[in-house]
């Protein structure tokens, strides 16, 4: 049949953060779009479609909200879509392993809308937790039909699509029985429609919760498992780093061949300074991203990630931030690309922006050779992964007590409340994981990074065959000596502004004249960098590594989630002004003694 002479039904779906909603709409509609096991996940709304028996379903895809007369931007939007946006029906999607925390929400809809189906998700954890659900007794009490599903495994979802069908297009509307307090009608309902069963495992999954976020061994065991992460991307992207760097010196040794009657400044162009640029950048980029998401990812999945944010609230809310801040700025080691969009997660448009402004001064992976060099290199006793970590721990600090100030100053508004659901511990999903953290994250910001180095590429190799580069080195080391470094690694930071990977092999070519980044390639840093750079310059070069202008990457996304000049060049100057200011201070302290 022609879909556009079938019938057509919308539903708008509704239901509280994490009861697979999103799972459960990628499963009738197949737009994949992501799904994760902590709240807040969805922001704004998906739109999708899906047709059986001549029918057109359109789903509208809301933001998971716990009630409809909320102040968060989620509850905002889910509520203004239900209120503006009418539909033939609404599916109200609960946790069969949680169900009176979801009808909270579903008994609020039944007041105020007539065509409803409710939903119980999650009834393959349900039953692994040793709970039942009689599903006709339930649709007794809230005078709706009620379908049981496991959307993650595709159970339930035709007769979900049937009873839809039926409900849009039937005269019936829904009977909700009358109850004096809403409270008290939804531990009623669940009372006598939840059937538990003994479940050994859980007392276990308990005890085991209660340690990870126990104010005595939750931090600790936080920060062990963020160190484990950061040493196995340093040490597990080595390895691939190299091969990649081998297969771009082949296909160059290739081009090379292709463009041997082009114009020599064709050549370079395309070569030396568009190709090698860019393979520099992949080389150096994709591996640890390819290493740091998909942990990160299964973090998510398994559902710590809300767990870190509780640990985190306390501390954060000291500096006019909350615990969701906190996810972010982990975000940001991967990335700060992709921390900059996980703030969105946030309710306090505030707390919002003060993320979205420090999330920077966290080191992404792209800083990580710049910092594990001069490490090991400087101060080879204390080893690179520790100054790796000691250097996260910085930045850490220099995020929240920056979030802070501007909750003091720029940004003064009331503290928000935080609230979010612990979700229960679930088996890691590997293949959406991989194909989550690898399609979605690190291709696309491997993407964005690409099509900004080729061009500076092209302008760096202008720059340098044309002595520009040693002039502006020249001109830019009374700056740099302020700083505590000099000109030529000063240039190398305003070079790098495309990816923060090629700082040092601009600082290379600065200090040695090369003509191209290529020609770097015979110069060993562990050699040269000793001879021309003192350890003090070195100290104050890694901390301007933490705290300096974002990538162009970063500020890119920090333009597109807030749409604003004002706000990307806000972003683009508190970390530099405390960059410098603090390297400034550091040289001073190195004079006086």
């Amino acid at each position: 049949m022609d879909s556009r002479s079938a019938r057509r039904i919308t539903v708008n779906v509704a239901g509280n953060p994490n009861v697979g909603k999103s799972t459960l709409f990628n499963a009738l509609t197949g737009l994949r779009q992501h799904t994760g096991n902590w709240p807040g996940k969805t922001v704004g709304t998906a739109i999708g479609e899906v047709t059986r028996s001549g029918v057109v379903y359109t789903l509208v895809d809301l933001p998971g909200t716990y009630s409809l007369e909320g102040r968060s931007q989620e509850e905002q939007i889910a509520a203004r879509q239900l209120q503006e946006n009418p539909s033939d029906c609404i599916l109200v999607v609960c946790d069969g392993s949680c169900l009176e925390r979801s009808l909270h929400l579903a008994l609020q809809i039944l007041q105020r809308y007539d065509k409803v189906v409710v939903c119980v998700n999650l009834m393959d954890e349900a039953k692994r937790r040793g709970i039942e659900i009689d599903a006709k007794r339930l649709a007794a009490h809230l005078g709706v039909p009620v379908v049981l599903t496991a959307a993650g495994r595709g159970e339930g979802l035709e007769a979900l699509l049937r009873q839809l069908k039926q409900t849009a297009l039937g005269p019936e509307k829904c009977c909700l029985p009358s109850w004096p307090d809403a409270v008290s009608a939804a531990e009623a309902i669940a009372a006598d429609c939840v059937i538990r069963h003994p479940d050994p495992a859980e007392a276990f999954r308990l005890k085991v919760d209660r340690l990870l976020v126990s104010r005595r061994f939750g931090v600790g065991l936080m920060l062990l498992l963020l160190l484990l992460i950061i040493w196995l991307t340093v040490w597990g992207a080595n390895y691939p780093s190299q091969l990649l760097e081998h297969f771009f010196d082949w296909g160059y040794r290739v081009m090379t061949g292709w463009l041997e009657n082009a114009p020599w400044w064709l050549r370079g162009v395309l070569l030396d300074g568009l190709y090698v640029t860019c393979s520099r950048v992949i080389a150096v980029m994709l591996p640890p991203m390819a290493i740091f998401f998909p942990l990160f990812t299964l973090l998510e999945d398994v559902g710590y990630l809300p767990r870190m944010a509780f640990l985190m609230d306390p501390c954060m809310s000291r500096c006019g931030g909350c615990g969701k801040q906190a996810l972010t700025l982990c975000m940001g080691l991967g990335c700060n690309a992709v921390g900059v969009m996980g703030c969105r997660i946030i309710d306090s448009p505030r707390e919002r922006l003060a993320a979205v402004l420090t999330n920077a001064m966290v080191p992404c992976n792209g800083r990580f050779p710049t910092l594990i060099l001069l490490g090991s290199l400087f101060f080879p006793e204390a080893g690179a992964a520790l100054v790796v970590a000691a250097c996260v721990a910085l930045g850490a600090v220099g995020a929240m007590a920056a979030s802070g100030m501007l909750s003091k100053t720029f940004l003064r508004s009331a503290p928000s409340a935080f609230a979010m659901e612990l979700p229960p511990f679930r088996r890691p999903r590997l293949g959406k994981i991989l194909v989550r953290s690898i399609l979605d994250r690190t291709l696309f910001v491997a993407g964005r990074a690409i099509t900004v180095a080729a061009p500076a590429g092209v302008v760096l190799w202008i720059l340098a065959n044309t002595g520009v580069l040693s002039v502006l080195s020249g001109i830019l080391d009374p700056v740099g000596i302020i700083l505590g470094m000099n000109g030529c690694i000063l240039l190398a930071f305003i070079f790098s502004l495309p990816a923060n990977e090629l700082l040092i092999p601009v600082l290379l070519m600065a200090l040695t004249g090369a003509e191209s980044l290529s020609a770097t390639d015979t110069v060993s840093a562990s050699l040269l960098l000793p001879q021309v750079i003192t350890w003090q310059s070195a100290v104050c070069c890694m901390v301007f590594t933490l705290f300096h202008w974002p990538c162009s990457t970063t500020l890119m996304t920090i333009y597109r989630e807030t749409g604003s000049w004002r706000k990307t060049a806000a972003a683009f100057a508190l970390p530099t002004v405390f960059g410098c200011t603090l390297c400034m201070l550091i040289n001073l302290i190195f004079h006086l003694i």
